[in-house]
């Protein structure tokens, strides 16, 4: 099972999630409950975080992603919402 690393406010959350799994679904069922976010759409960016490992088991940025991070994006921001957790992942949220 995939691992979850979030670091959050001087903070560290660790967390297996099943393979596929979606962090802000999981946060919206509290499931993987300190995660910030917001609509789940790729909308509002307020569940936006750095990845600081594990990017290279991530699918591209999507449309959505590009439209809301834009430059971002090159600096390692993605949109949880939009992700598939398949591999061990470190997301800071700070």
């Amino acid at each position: 099972m995939p691992k979850v690393t979030l670091y959050k406010a001087d903070i560290v959350h660790e967390q297996e999630v099943d393979p596929g799994s979606n962090l802000v679904v999981l946060a919206g069922i509290k499931k993987f409950p300190h995660l910030s976010y917001g609509c789940g759409m790729g909308k509002c960016t307020r569940c936006q975080a750095k990845i600081t490992k594990g990017s290279e088991h991530l699918d591209e940025p999507n449309w959505k992603e590009e439209k809301m991070l834009g430059s971002k994006l090159e600096e390692g921001y993605r949109l949880p919402c939009q992700l598939t957790i398949r591999e061990d992942i470190e997301i800071d949220q700070s």
